[in-house]
């Protein structure tokens, strides 16, 4: 009966040490995953206004310092303004202008540029069309944008991208023949184009009212 007491005794004393030594965290175990749960992941981006935001994904890098005070103008008169937005609708601008020109498509730029544009553009056209050459142009690649500058004139938001993309381009004569460029290497250009819209508009597209070269 002693024996047994004694073995007993010697079970739970090494029980009690086991535990004291398996059973205390050490900082490396790995946590348990309550059913159900879904991880949590942190996420910061950057606001329109350049304000850090939690928990949204990260925007940034998206406009030049100097344009910020522009910027929170805009979105201060037109609480519907987005930034992210705004870019997107600047890179299909740029595609669709950019495919209006080169296929001589005057009735497409009307809708998409201001008088002053448009009217470069027709003569633009019309000398190459009195030349009898022939845009084959292709936009290979948008690499970047950017907005540069952005104002706010009264009810007139002026917003300048800048545009770094990939071109191909050829010139044909009216038999076909390459006379300019080449589809084999893409060119790199890097342009400037300003946007404006009026906010009073009911028309919320912007218009292209100015293109530059970019250094």
């Amino acid at each position: 009966m002693i024996t047994i007491i004694i073995m007993a005794m010697i079970a739970i004393f090494v029980g009690l040490r086991l535990y004291q030594v398996l059973g205390e965290r050490t900082g490396h175990e790995q946590q348990p995953i309550a059913s159900g749960a879904e991880p949590r992941v942190e996420m910061r981006k950057i606001s329109p206004i350049g304000e850090t935001v939690e928990n949204d994904p990260p925007r940034s890098n998206v406009f030049e310092p100097a344009a910020a005070d522009g910027i929170k103008a805009i979105i201060a008169a037109d609480a519907s303004f987005d930034v992210g937005q705004f870019l997107e609708g600047s890179k299909a601008a740029y595609r669709m202008i950019l495919e209006a020109f080169w296929g001589g498509d005057e009735a497409e730029l009307e809708t998409l540029v201001d008088s002053d544009v448009r009217s470069a553009f027709s003569a633009a056209i019309a000398e190459r069309t009195s030349a009898g050459h022939v845009l084959d142009n292709r936009l290979v690649v948008i690499e970047s944008t950017r907005i540069e500058s952005a104002t706010l004139n009264g009810r007139n938001a002026i917003i300048a991208v800048r545009f770094d993309a990939d071109i191909a381009a050829i010139t044909r004569d009216a038999d076909g023949q390459v006379v300019a460029g080449t589809m084999s290497d893409a060119v790199q250009t890097h342009e400037i184009w300003t946007f404006g819209r009026n906010l009073d508009a009911v028309d919320p597209n912007w218009l292209l009212i100015e293109t530059d070269d970019a250094a």
